[in-house]
């Protein structure tokens, strides 16, 4: 059997839903298994032995150059030709259903009362019923698991294996992590600002955790903050620009991620790392709280139908209850390297 999962960004969404991928293979280990995804986001699925083929669009170009839908139709109409058993969308969305309808013609997805756009269940042969502010990581995994006849429960995800791989990262990101010290990675920016929690705040937990405090930045305002903060506390480090391989790489290696939600802690979750995940503006139902990741939201109260981009209560949060919960997290981690050891 031949399927295609389409999910196209963004970087959470797409770890959120690699989930499946181990549960599906345990299920049916011949099962050939190929990922439609944004070619800016390939990079987080590369190396997963899961996956047969990762096939990449550019629909985002499509916002700045309507003349390149020519050149998408022509790759999906390339891909179609694998003759796919079976397309799963787990996205959602207009564009991945019909994304999904040109790749195959047996198509499965959400129904119209699971998705915010309705509309897409219209391209489905197969539709999923579950909750829109239901977990996310659950949703993921029952629409990828329900259409090849079987389930994956909250058990298995708890217990799941870490999934995402890195080959090859570069040698030099080696030096930012100190023998004998503990490391941990800042993630400061996401898609909103009201999303973003304060810097200064930061800045703070760094003080208190006397750690080895390393900060990473996507573009010339994220990374001109972590500078800023490097100057305030000499714990605090600002890491190079990394692609998605040596993101995966420093991750793995630090003791803890802390940020917001937004794809490194979500990567610390598939990497099976510990992380503290704040919220503000955003449902916390976007992620599993376990032993080792953590969440801390502010007081506010989310409609996960209409999210309030105004919502900036992420800055009420108490850096001392972030800190606290670090302290719990990095003892945690010690003692499991120490139990390792002997």
């Amino acid at each position: 059997m031949r399927i295609a999962i389409v999910k196209l960004s963004a970087l959470g969404d797409i770890i959120h839903a690699m989930i499946a991928l181990q549960f599906i293979k345990q299920h049916a280990p011949d099962i050939q298994i190929d990922w439609i995804v944004e070619e800016r986001f390939a990079g987080i699925l590369q190396h997963n032995h899961d996956i047969t083929q990762i096939l990449t669009v550019n629909l985002k170009a499509l916002k700045s150059n309507k003349r390149a839908i020519f050149q998408e139709l022509k790759k999906l109409r390339h891909y179609a030709k694998n003759n796919y058993d079976l397309v799963i969308d787990a996205q959602g969305l207009i564009k991945s259903a019909v994304t999904a309808r040109l790749l195959g013609k047996k198509v499965a997805g959400f129904n119209a009362d699971s998705i915010r756009e309705k509309a897409a269940a219209w391209f489905y042969d197969v539709k999923v019923s579950c909750a829109y502010h239901a977990n996310t990581i659950d949703r993921n995994a029952l629409v990828l698991s329900k259409p090849l006849g079987f389930s994956i429960t909250h058990k298995e995800i708890l217990s799941k294996k870490p999934f995402l791989y890195v080959n090859n990262a570069n040698p030099q990101l080696d030096t930012f992590f100190p023998k004998n010290r503990n490391t941990i990675i800042f993630a400061i920016g996401s898609t909103w600002e009201s999303r973003n929690y304060p810097i200064e705040k930061f800045v703070t937990i760094s003080q208190n955790l006397s750690a080895n405090c390393l900060t990473l930045w996507g573009n010339e305002e994220e990374k001109a903050k972590a500078e800023w903060m490097s100057k305030q506390c000499a714990n605090i480090k600002v890491l190079p620009k990394l692609d998605l391989n040596d993101l995966k790489a420093v991750v793995a290696k630090a003791d803890l991620v802390i940020g917001n939600d937004t794809g490194p802690t979500h990567i610390a979750w598939g990497l099976n790392k510990p992380s503290i995940t704040i919220f503000g503006p955003t449902p916390v139902s976007r992620v599993y709280q376990t032993d080792i990741n953590k969440v801390i939201k502010s007081h506010s109260i989310v409609n996960p139908y209409k999210l309030n981009k105004q919502d900036y209560s992420i800055r009420d949060i108490d850096e001392h209850d972030i800190i606290e919960l670090a302290k719990c997290l990095l003892t945690n981690t010690q003692h499991t390297k120490k139990q390792k050891l002997t």
